[in-house]
Protein backbone atom coordinates (compact mmCIF):
# COMPACT_ATOMS: atom_id res chain seq x y z
CA UNK A 1 0.00 0.00 0.00
CA UNK A 2 0.92 3.95 -0.55
CA UNK A 3 0.35 4.81 2.98
CA UNK A 4 3.65 5.78 4.55
CA UNK A 5 5.37 3.32 1.93
CA UNK A 6 4.32 0.51 4.72
CA UNK A 7 1.82 -2.50 3.55
CA UNK A 8 0.54 -3.76 6.27
CA UNK A 9 0.33 -7.13 7.45
CA UNK A 10 -3.37 -8.21 6.81
CA UNK A 11 -3.09 -6.73 3.63
CA UNK A 12 0.33 -8.35 2.30
CA UNK A 13 -2.04 -11.05 0.28
CA UNK A 14 -3.39 -8.22 -1.61
CA UNK A 15 -0.23 -6.39 -1.89
CA UNK A 16 1.45 -8.69 -3.52
CA UNK A 17 -1.40 -10.12 -5.73
CA UNK A 18 -1.26 -6.60 -6.37
CA UNK A 19 2.87 -6.18 -7.41
CA UNK A 20 3.03 -9.28 -9.01
CA UNK A 21 -0.10 -8.34 -11.28
CA UNK A 22 1.70 -4.68 -11.76
CA UNK A 23 4.72 -6.24 -13.02
CA UNK A 24 2.92 -8.23 -15.37
CA UNK A 25 1.25 -5.16 -16.73
CA UNK A 26 5.34 -3.88 -17.02
CA UNK A 27 6.91 -6.39 -18.55
CA UNK A 28 3.91 -7.85 -21.38
CA UNK A 29 2.95 -4.39 -22.61
CA UNK A 30 4.41 -4.38 -26.03
CA UNK A 31 5.86 -1.53 -27.70
CA UNK A 32 3.67 -1.74 -30.58
CA UNK A 33 -0.30 -1.99 -29.66
CA UNK A 34 -2.54 -2.27 -32.50
CA UNK A 35 -4.62 0.81 -33.59
CA UNK A 36 -8.19 -0.04 -31.67
CA UNK A 37 -5.61 -0.26 -28.27
CA UNK A 38 -4.06 2.72 -29.22
CA UNK A 39 -7.66 5.20 -29.32
CA UNK A 40 -9.29 3.12 -26.55
CA UNK A 41 -9.14 6.14 -23.81
CA UNK A 42 -8.19 5.56 -20.07
CA UNK A 43 -10.71 5.79 -18.20
CA UNK A 44 -11.32 7.58 -14.02
CA UNK A 45 -14.31 6.63 -12.57
CA UNK A 46 -14.99 8.93 -9.28
CA UNK A 47 -17.78 7.87 -6.91
CA UNK A 48 -18.46 9.19 -3.98
CA UNK A 49 -21.05 7.64 -1.99
CA UNK A 50 -25.06 8.97 -0.90
CA UNK A 51 -23.81 12.62 -2.93
CA UNK A 52 -26.76 14.48 -3.82
CA UNK A 53 -27.15 16.08 -7.21
CA UNK A 54 -27.28 19.38 -5.93
CA UNK A 55 -23.62 19.34 -3.91
CA UNK A 56 -21.88 21.27 -6.54
CA UNK A 57 -20.82 25.02 -6.37
CA UNK A 58 -21.23 24.76 -10.48
CA UNK A 59 -25.03 24.10 -9.84
CA UNK A 60 -25.57 26.73 -7.46
CA UNK A 61 -25.39 25.47 -4.30
CA UNK A 62 -25.30 28.51 -1.73
CA UNK A 63 -22.12 26.92 0.46
CA UNK A 64 -20.75 24.01 -0.59
CA UNK A 65 -17.36 24.82 -2.31
CA UNK A 66 -16.28 22.53 -5.39
CA UNK A 67 -13.66 24.14 -7.78
CA UNK A 68 -11.52 20.74 -8.96
CA UNK A 69 -15.09 19.60 -9.59
CA UNK A 70 -16.23 22.29 -11.29
CA UNK A 71 -13.60 22.64 -13.41
CA UNK A 72 -14.24 19.03 -14.66
CA UNK A 73 -17.69 20.21 -15.43
CA UNK A 74 -16.35 23.22 -17.16
CA UNK A 75 -14.37 20.72 -19.74
CA UNK A 76 -17.13 18.53 -19.80
CA UNK A 77 -21.16 17.76 -19.56
CA UNK A 78 -23.11 17.84 -16.41
CA UNK A 79 -26.04 15.99 -16.27
CA UNK A 80 -28.48 17.87 -13.78
CA UNK A 81 -31.05 15.39 -14.19
CA UNK A 82 -28.78 12.27 -13.77
CA UNK A 83 -30.81 10.06 -11.25
CA UNK A 84 -29.87 7.11 -9.41
CA UNK A 85 -32.69 4.45 -10.52
CA UNK A 86 -33.09 2.33 -7.32
CA UNK A 87 -31.83 4.85 -4.91
CA UNK A 88 -29.90 3.06 -2.77
CA UNK A 89 -26.36 1.21 -3.08
CA UNK A 90 -26.95 -2.32 -3.97
CA UNK A 91 -29.27 -1.63 -6.92
CA UNK A 92 -27.64 1.51 -7.76
CA UNK A 93 -24.12 -0.05 -8.17
CA UNK A 94 -26.03 -3.08 -9.98
CA UNK A 95 -27.30 -0.73 -12.19
CA UNK A 96 -24.23 0.93 -12.94
CA UNK A 97 -21.87 -2.13 -13.30
CA UNK A 98 -24.87 -3.82 -15.80
CA UNK A 99 -25.96 -1.06 -17.67
CA UNK A 100 -29.59 -2.37 -16.93
CA UNK A 101 -32.29 -0.68 -15.24
CA UNK A 102 -33.97 -2.09 -12.14
CA UNK A 103 -36.51 -3.05 -14.45
CA UNK A 104 -34.56 -5.20 -16.62
CA UNK A 105 -32.20 -6.70 -14.04
CA UNK A 106 -35.06 -7.39 -11.02
CA UNK A 107 -32.72 -6.06 -8.72
CA UNK A 108 -35.72 -3.73 -7.39
CA UNK A 109 -34.42 -2.82 -3.88
CA UNK A 110 -31.81 -3.02 -1.33
CA UNK A 111 -31.14 -6.88 -1.82
CA UNK A 112 -28.27 -8.85 -3.04
CA UNK A 113 -28.04 -11.51 -6.01
CA UNK A 114 -24.93 -12.65 -7.76
CA UNK A 115 -24.34 -10.77 -10.90
CA UNK A 116 -24.60 -12.88 -13.96
CA UNK A 117 -25.01 -9.49 -16.42
CA UNK A 118 -21.78 -8.84 -18.50
CA UNK A 119 -20.24 -5.64 -16.15
CA UNK A 120 -18.32 -3.13 -17.39
CA UNK A 121 -14.76 -3.63 -15.53
CA UNK A 122 -15.41 -7.53 -16.84
CA UNK A 123 -15.98 -6.34 -20.38
CA UNK A 124 -13.18 -4.03 -20.43
CA UNK A 125 -10.24 -6.25 -19.00
CA UNK A 126 -11.71 -8.32 -22.04
CA UNK A 127 -10.59 -5.90 -24.28
CA UNK A 128 -7.34 -5.54 -22.38
CA UNK A 129 -8.17 -2.80 -19.97
CA UNK A 130 -6.05 -2.83 -16.31
CA UNK A 131 -9.39 -2.81 -14.56
CA UNK A 132 -8.43 -1.55 -10.38
CA UNK A 133 -10.73 -0.68 -7.78
CA UNK A 134 -9.66 1.97 -5.22
CA UNK A 135 -11.81 2.37 -1.83
CA UNK A 136 -15.59 1.27 -1.53
CA UNK A 137 -16.33 -2.09 -2.47
CA UNK A 138 -19.34 -2.45 -5.35
CA UNK A 139 -21.58 -3.82 -2.40
CA UNK A 140 -22.72 -6.70 -4.81
CA UNK A 141 -22.90 -10.50 -3.49
CA UNK A 142 -19.82 -11.92 -2.74
CA UNK A 143 -20.58 -14.60 -4.75
CA UNK A 144 -20.65 -12.26 -7.72
CA UNK A 145 -16.60 -12.29 -7.29
CA UNK A 146 -14.25 -9.47 -8.70
CA UNK A 147 -16.51 -8.23 -11.14
CA UNK A 148 -14.13 -7.81 -13.75
CA UNK A 149 -11.53 -5.85 -11.72
CA UNK A 150 -7.89 -7.38 -11.70
CA UNK A 151 -7.09 -5.20 -8.83
CA UNK A 152 -8.90 -4.46 -5.37
CA UNK A 153 -7.15 -2.07 -2.73
CA UNK A 154 -10.40 -1.97 -0.74
CA UNK A 155 -11.04 1.29 2.25
CA UNK A 156 -14.39 1.62 3.86
CA UNK A 157 -15.37 2.90 7.39
CA UNK A 158 -17.37 -0.04 8.54
CA UNK A 159 -15.25 -3.22 7.44
CA UNK A 160 -12.47 -4.09 10.08
CA UNK A 161 -9.53 -5.91 8.39
CA UNK A 162 -9.64 -3.94 4.62
CA UNK A 163 -6.57 -2.64 3.60
CA UNK A 164 -7.45 0.81 4.58
CA UNK A 165 -7.79 -0.24 8.28
CA UNK A 166 -4.36 -2.19 8.50
CA UNK A 167 -2.99 0.49 6.79
CA UNK A 168 -4.50 3.22 9.62
CA UNK A 169 -3.74 0.79 12.58
CA UNK A 170 -0.19 0.44 11.59
CA UNK A 171 0.50 3.95 10.65
CA UNK A 172 -1.62 4.98 13.97
CA UNK A 173 -1.35 2.02 16.41
CA UNK A 174 -3.29 4.28 19.18
CA UNK A 175 -6.41 4.28 16.82
CA UNK A 176 -7.53 0.73 16.84
CA UNK A 177 -8.49 1.04 13.96
CA UNK A 178 -11.54 3.10 11.81
CA UNK A 179 -14.48 0.96 13.55
CA UNK A 180 -13.09 2.23 16.73
CA UNK A 181 -12.70 5.55 16.29
CA UNK A 182 -16.58 6.09 14.68
CA UNK A 183 -17.46 4.25 18.12
CA UNK A 184 -15.40 6.54 20.10
CA UNK A 185 -17.01 9.29 18.33
CA UNK A 186 -20.25 8.03 18.74
CA UNK A 187 -20.89 7.92 15.10
CA UNK A 188 -23.01 6.39 13.01
CA UNK A 189 -22.81 4.64 9.35
CA UNK A 190 -26.94 5.72 8.68
CA UNK A 191 -27.05 8.88 10.99
CA UNK A 192 -26.93 12.51 11.16
CA UNK A 193 -24.54 12.72 14.27
CA UNK A 194 -21.55 14.09 12.98
CA UNK A 195 -18.02 14.99 14.71
CA UNK A 196 -14.41 16.06 13.33
CA UNK A 197 -11.93 13.74 12.39
CA UNK A 198 -9.80 13.23 15.00
CA UNK A 199 -5.99 12.04 13.35
CA UNK A 200 -3.92 13.67 10.95
CA UNK A 201 -5.58 14.74 7.40
CA UNK A 202 -3.61 12.57 5.46
CA UNK A 203 -4.79 9.00 7.53
CA UNK A 204 -8.56 10.03 6.77
CA UNK A 205 -10.10 7.82 4.92
CA UNK A 206 -10.78 10.02 1.64
CA UNK A 207 -7.14 10.91 1.67
CA UNK A 208 -6.34 7.37 1.86
CA UNK A 209 -8.07 6.21 -1.45
CA UNK A 210 -6.83 9.03 -3.32
CA UNK A 211 -3.30 8.23 -2.19
CA UNK A 212 -3.91 4.72 -3.02
CA UNK A 213 -5.42 5.76 -6.87
CA UNK A 214 -2.78 7.82 -7.48
CA UNK A 215 -0.06 4.99 -6.55
CA UNK A 216 -2.02 2.94 -9.10
CA UNK A 217 -1.85 5.63 -11.58
CA UNK A 218 2.00 5.91 -11.04
CA UNK A 219 2.35 1.95 -11.47
CA UNK A 220 0.59 0.57 -14.22
CA UNK A 221 2.07 0.52 -17.41
CA UNK A 222 1.31 3.71 -19.54
CA UNK A 223 0.90 1.39 -23.08
CA UNK A 224 -2.22 -0.54 -21.33
CA UNK A 225 -5.48 1.21 -21.01
CA UNK A 226 -6.36 1.99 -17.73
CA UNK A 227 -9.90 2.18 -15.84
CA UNK A 228 -9.46 3.03 -12.60
CA UNK A 229 -12.40 3.50 -10.39
CA UNK A 230 -11.78 6.01 -6.87
CA UNK A 231 -14.59 4.56 -4.96
CA UNK A 232 -14.87 7.12 -1.68
CA UNK A 233 -17.61 6.10 1.45
CA UNK A 234 -17.96 9.84 1.78
CA UNK A 235 -20.22 11.96 2.18
CA UNK A 236 -22.15 8.73 3.52
CA UNK A 237 -21.83 8.79 7.32
CA UNK A 238 -20.16 8.89 9.24
CA UNK A 239 -19.79 12.25 9.04
CA UNK A 240 -16.52 13.34 10.27
CA UNK A 241 -14.78 15.60 7.93
CA UNK A 242 -11.39 17.09 8.55
CA UNK A 243 -11.71 19.59 11.38
CA UNK A 244 -10.86 22.69 9.37
CA UNK A 245 -13.52 22.10 7.49
CA UNK A 246 -15.92 21.20 9.90
CA UNK A 247 -15.55 24.05 11.58
CA UNK A 248 -15.67 26.89 8.81
CA UNK A 249 -18.98 24.99 7.46
CA UNK A 250 -20.55 25.55 11.24
CA UNK A 251 -19.74 29.11 11.09
CA UNK A 252 -21.27 29.62 7.66
CA UNK A 253 -24.97 30.76 6.63
CA UNK A 254 -25.84 27.04 6.15
CA UNK A 255 -29.40 26.92 3.81
CA UNK A 256 -32.59 25.27 5.21
CA UNK A 257 -34.08 22.27 4.63
CA UNK A 258 -36.66 21.97 2.05
CA UNK A 259 -39.77 21.46 4.01
CA UNK A 260 -42.76 21.09 1.28
CA UNK A 261 -46.36 22.40 2.32
CA UNK A 262 -47.30 18.49 1.95
CA UNK A 263 -45.46 17.48 4.65
CA UNK A 264 -47.34 16.60 7.99
CA UNK A 265 -44.34 18.50 9.97
CA UNK A 266 -46.16 18.19 13.38
CA UNK A 267 -45.93 14.27 12.79
CA UNK A 268 -41.56 14.39 12.39
CA UNK A 269 -39.37 14.04 16.06
CA UNK A 270 -35.93 15.78 16.33
CA UNK A 271 -35.63 12.49 17.79
CA UNK A 272 -36.03 10.80 14.70
CA UNK A 273 -37.26 7.59 13.71
CA UNK A 274 -36.28 4.02 14.86
CA UNK A 275 -34.56 3.49 11.58
CA UNK A 276 -33.02 7.11 11.13
CA UNK A 277 -35.19 7.80 8.22
CA UNK A 278 -37.81 10.58 9.59
CA UNK A 279 -36.65 13.16 11.51
CA UNK A 280 -36.97 16.73 12.04
CA UNK A 281 -33.29 18.04 11.64
CA UNK A 282 -33.15 21.73 13.31
CA UNK A 283 -30.90 23.59 15.46
CA UNK A 284 -27.51 22.83 16.02
CA UNK A 285 -28.03 19.33 14.97
CA UNK A 286 -29.06 19.84 11.74
CA UNK A 287 -25.72 22.90 11.36
CA UNK A 288 -23.52 19.94 12.41
CA UNK A 289 -24.85 17.42 10.16
CA UNK A 290 -24.82 19.71 7.12
CA UNK A 291 -21.21 20.73 8.34
CA UNK A 292 -19.78 16.98 8.11
CA UNK A 293 -21.73 16.35 5.20
CA UNK A 294 -20.58 19.76 3.10
CA UNK A 295 -17.28 19.23 4.43
CA UNK A 296 -16.80 15.84 3.43
CA UNK A 297 -17.61 16.39 -0.24
CA UNK A 298 -15.49 19.50 -0.08
CA UNK A 299 -12.46 17.18 1.32
CA UNK A 300 -13.11 15.34 -1.47
CA UNK A 301 -12.96 18.25 -4.03
CA UNK A 302 -9.69 19.00 -2.80
CA UNK A 303 -8.09 15.43 -3.11
CA UNK A 304 -9.25 14.94 -6.66
CA UNK A 305 -7.83 17.59 -8.42
CA UNK A 306 -4.09 16.28 -8.30
CA UNK A 307 -5.61 12.99 -8.75
CA UNK A 308 -7.52 14.09 -12.35
CA UNK A 309 -3.94 16.16 -13.50
CA UNK A 310 -1.84 12.59 -12.91
CA UNK A 311 -4.51 10.59 -14.04
CA UNK A 312 -4.92 13.24 -17.44
CA UNK A 313 -1.15 13.64 -17.72
CA UNK A 314 -0.35 9.64 -17.98
CA UNK A 315 -3.13 9.34 -20.86
CA UNK A 316 -1.47 12.55 -22.31
CA UNK A 317 2.13 10.93 -22.19
CA UNK A 318 1.31 7.88 -23.57
CA UNK A 319 -0.58 9.73 -26.74
CA UNK A 320 -4.02 8.14 -25.44
CA UNK A 321 -7.49 9.55 -24.91
CA UNK A 322 -9.13 10.31 -21.67
CA UNK A 323 -12.20 10.33 -20.03
CA UNK A 324 -13.40 10.96 -16.44
CA UNK A 325 -16.79 10.58 -14.79
CA UNK A 326 -18.43 11.84 -11.92
CA UNK A 327 -21.43 10.19 -10.22
CA UNK A 328 -22.68 8.45 -7.34
CA UNK A 329 -24.96 5.91 -6.52
CA UNK A 330 -27.21 7.81 -4.69
CA UNK A 331 -28.07 11.12 -2.28
CA UNK A 332 -29.13 12.04 0.96
CA UNK A 333 -32.07 13.38 2.11
CA UNK A 334 -30.46 15.59 4.63
CA UNK A 335 -33.54 16.80 6.52
CA UNK A 336 -35.41 17.86 3.36
CA UNK A 337 -39.35 17.24 4.05
CA UNK A 338 -38.27 15.42 7.04
CA UNK A 339 -36.58 12.58 5.44
CA UNK A 340 -32.93 11.34 5.96
CA UNK A 341 -31.14 8.09 3.99
CA UNK A 342 -32.26 7.59 0.77
CA UNK A 343 -34.63 4.66 -0.97
CA UNK A 344 -36.80 7.90 -1.76
CA UNK A 345 -37.80 9.70 -5.27
CA UNK A 346 -37.10 13.11 -4.25
CA UNK A 347 -34.80 15.30 -5.41
CA UNK A 348 -32.35 14.46 -2.41
CA UNK A 349 -32.15 10.95 -2.50
CA UNK A 350 -32.21 10.30 -6.30
CA UNK A 351 -30.44 13.21 -7.97
CA UNK A 352 -27.50 12.76 -8.40
CA UNK A 353 -24.34 14.16 -9.54
CA UNK A 354 -22.92 13.18 -13.12
CA UNK A 355 -20.14 14.87 -15.12
CA UNK A 356 -18.37 13.53 -18.37
CA UNK A 357 -15.31 14.73 -19.83
CA UNK A 358 -12.62 13.99 -22.24
CA UNK A 359 -9.45 14.57 -24.03
CA UNK A 360 -9.89 16.42 -27.24
CA UNK A 361 -9.26 13.20 -30.01
CA UNK A 362 -12.51 12.24 -28.42
CA UNK A 363 -14.52 14.90 -29.86
CA UNK A 364 -16.64 15.81 -26.41
CA UNK A 365 -18.12 19.02 -26.02
CA UNK A 366 -17.30 21.45 -23.28
CA UNK A 367 -18.73 23.96 -20.95
CA UNK A 368 -21.67 21.98 -21.84
CA UNK A 369 -25.06 21.55 -19.45
CA UNK A 370 -28.06 19.01 -20.07
CA UNK A 371 -31.20 18.59 -18.43
CA UNK A 372 -32.40 15.48 -19.99
CA UNK A 373 -32.67 12.41 -17.71
CA UNK A 374 -30.74 10.10 -17.44
CA UNK A 375 -29.84 7.11 -14.88
CA UNK A 376 -26.76 5.20 -14.06
CA UNK A 377 -27.55 2.24 -16.37
CA UNK A 378 -25.86 5.27 -19.20
CA UNK A 379 -22.91 4.89 -17.64
CA UNK A 380 -21.77 1.34 -19.36
CA UNK A 381 -23.09 2.10 -22.92
CA UNK A 382 -21.21 5.45 -22.87
CA UNK A 383 -17.63 3.89 -21.73
CA UNK A 384 -18.23 1.10 -24.23
CA UNK A 385 -19.10 3.48 -27.35
CA UNK A 386 -16.21 5.85 -26.26
CA UNK A 387 -13.72 2.86 -26.19
CA UNK A 388 -14.99 1.19 -29.49
CA UNK A 389 -16.85 -1.60 -27.76
CA UNK A 390 -20.12 -3.22 -28.40
CA UNK A 391 -22.82 -3.12 -25.66
CA UNK A 392 -23.75 -6.67 -24.41
CA UNK A 393 -26.93 -8.08 -24.89
CA UNK A 394 -29.87 -7.16 -22.22
CA UNK A 395 -28.59 -3.77 -21.74
CA UNK A 396 -31.26 -0.97 -21.83
CA UNK A 397 -29.15 1.87 -20.89
CA UNK A 398 -28.52 4.56 -23.47
CA UNK A 399 -24.93 5.82 -24.65
CA UNK A 400 -24.71 9.48 -23.96
CA UNK A 401 -22.25 9.63 -26.60
CA UNK A 402 -24.25 12.07 -28.88
CA UNK A 403 -25.08 14.34 -26.23
CA UNK A 404 -21.33 14.60 -25.23
CA UNK A 405 -20.72 15.53 -28.76
CA UNK A 406 -23.47 17.98 -28.82
CA UNK A 407 -25.97 16.35 -31.12
CA UNK A 408 -29.55 17.60 -30.76
CA UNK A 409 -30.22 14.10 -29.71
CA UNK A 410 -33.05 12.56 -27.47
CA UNK A 411 -31.79 10.28 -24.51
CA UNK A 412 -35.59 9.01 -23.76
CA UNK A 413 -38.54 11.12 -23.71
CA UNK A 414 -38.78 10.27 -19.49
CA UNK A 415 -37.23 7.78 -17.10
CA UNK A 416 -38.53 5.61 -14.61
CA UNK A 417 -37.08 5.14 -11.09
CA UNK A 418 -38.19 2.96 -8.32
CA UNK A 419 -37.80 1.18 -5.22
CA UNK A 420 -38.82 -1.63 -3.09
CA UNK A 421 -39.94 -1.61 0.80
CA UNK A 422 -37.01 -0.98 2.88
CA UNK A 423 -37.95 1.45 5.90
CA UNK A 424 -41.42 0.20 5.50
CA UNK A 425 -44.11 -0.27 2.86
CA UNK A 426 -45.04 3.20 2.44
CA UNK A 427 -41.75 4.13 1.64
CA UNK A 428 -41.60 1.92 -1.63
CA UNK A 429 -42.32 4.07 -4.84
CA UNK A 430 -41.77 4.32 -8.59
CA UNK A 431 -41.84 7.74 -10.61
CA UNK A 432 -41.57 9.29 -13.70
CA UNK A 433 -39.37 12.46 -14.88
CA UNK A 434 -38.56 14.03 -18.27
CA UNK A 435 -36.31 16.59 -16.36
CA UNK A 436 -39.25 18.94 -16.24
CA UNK A 437 -41.81 17.54 -14.30
CA UNK A 438 -41.46 15.16 -11.57
CA UNK A 439 -44.40 11.97 -11.02
CA UNK A 440 -45.04 9.70 -8.50
CA UNK A 441 -46.80 6.86 -7.29
CA UNK A 442 -46.55 5.01 -3.71
CA UNK A 443 -47.72 1.15 -4.48
CA UNK A 444 -48.75 0.88 -1.33
CA UNK A 445 -51.62 2.79 -1.17
CA UNK A 446 -52.01 4.77 -4.27
CA UNK A 447 -50.45 7.61 -3.03
CA UNK A 448 -49.64 10.16 -5.92
CA UNK A 449 -47.58 13.51 -6.11
CA UNK A 450 -46.49 15.87 -9.40
CA UNK A 451 -44.08 18.13 -8.95
CA UNK A 452 -42.90 21.03 -11.33
CA UNK A 453 -39.09 20.88 -10.87
CA UNK A 454 -38.75 24.13 -13.56
CA UNK A 455 -40.73 26.19 -11.09
CA UNK A 456 -40.35 24.07 -7.98
CA UNK A 457 -36.92 22.62 -7.62
CA UNK A 458 -37.09 22.03 -4.03
CA UNK A 459 -40.18 19.95 -5.02
CA UNK A 460 -42.12 22.27 -2.31
CA UNK A 461 -45.75 22.12 -3.76
CA UNK A 462 -47.23 18.84 -4.76
CA UNK A 463 -49.57 19.60 -7.44
CA UNK A 464 -51.49 16.95 -8.01
CA UNK A 465 -54.77 17.61 -6.90
CA UNK A 466 -54.98 20.87 -8.02
CA UNK A 467 -57.83 21.40 -10.80
CA UNK A 468 -55.41 22.93 -13.55
CA UNK A 469 -52.95 19.94 -13.55
CA UNK A 470 -55.62 16.66 -14.04
CA UNK A 471 -54.54 16.69 -17.30
CA UNK A 472 -50.91 16.15 -16.50
CA UNK A 473 -51.50 13.82 -13.74
CA UNK A 474 -53.82 11.56 -16.30
CA UNK A 475 -51.17 11.49 -18.81
CA UNK A 476 -48.38 10.72 -16.73
CA UNK A 477 -50.46 8.13 -14.78
CA UNK A 478 -50.99 6.65 -18.05
CA UNK A 479 -47.29 6.08 -19.06
CA UNK A 480 -46.76 4.25 -15.22
CA UNK A 481 -49.43 1.72 -16.45
CA UNK A 482 -47.89 1.38 -19.47
CA UNK A 483 -44.29 0.85 -17.96
CA UNK A 484 -45.72 -1.41 -14.78
CA UNK A 485 -47.73 -3.54 -17.56
CA UNK A 486 -46.28 -7.09 -17.13
CA UNK A 487 -44.55 -6.79 -14.20
CA UNK A 488 -44.48 -10.06 -11.84
CA UNK A 489 -46.10 -7.51 -9.12
CA UNK A 490 -49.36 -6.84 -11.21
CA UNK A 491 -48.76 -3.55 -10.00
CA UNK A 492 -50.35 -2.47 -13.84
CA UNK A 493 -53.61 -4.72 -15.65
CA UNK A 494 -52.94 -2.77 -19.00
CA UNK A 495 -55.42 -0.04 -18.27
CA UNK A 496 -54.84 1.08 -14.48
CA UNK A 497 -52.25 1.04 -11.43
CA UNK A 498 -53.08 -1.72 -9.01
CA UNK A 499 -51.94 -0.76 -5.20
CA UNK A 500 -51.10 -3.12 -2.40
CA UNK A 501 -49.35 -5.68 -4.21
CA UNK A 502 -46.05 -7.44 -3.13
CA UNK A 503 -43.02 -5.69 -3.67
CA UNK A 504 -39.61 -8.00 -2.92
CA UNK A 505 -36.68 -6.54 -3.75
CA UNK A 506 -35.50 -9.18 -5.94
CA UNK A 507 -37.35 -10.11 -9.01
CA UNK A 508 -37.41 -13.12 -11.16
CA UNK A 509 -36.29 -12.07 -15.00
Amino acid sequence: MYLEGKVPKAGAARALVWFLTSSFFLLTSSPAVSAAEAVRPDILLLMPDQMRGDSLSVVGHPVVKTPNLDALAAGGTLFRRAYSTAPSCIPARHALLTGQSPQASGVVGYAMRPLTAPTLPARLAEAGYATVLVGRNMHQDPKSGALGYQQQILGSTYIPGDDYDEALKQANPASGGIRAIVERLRLDNNRWPAEPWPLAEELHPTAWIVRQARGVIAATASRQPLFLTASFYAPHPPLFPPARLFQRYLASQLPPVAMGDWVDVAALSPAGSANGQRIRLEGETLRRAQAGYFGLIEQIDEQVGELIAEFRRRSEQAGRPWVVVLTSDHGEMLGDHGYFRKCEPYEGAANIPLVIAGSPQLRLTNHAHSNQPVGLEDIMPTLLELAGLAAPAGMDGRSLVPVLRGEPALVRPWLHFEHSPTYGEAQAFHALTDGRTKYIWRPKDGAEQLFDLRSDPSELHDVARSPVQSATLKAWRARLVERLAGRPEGFSDGTRLVAGRPYPAIQKR
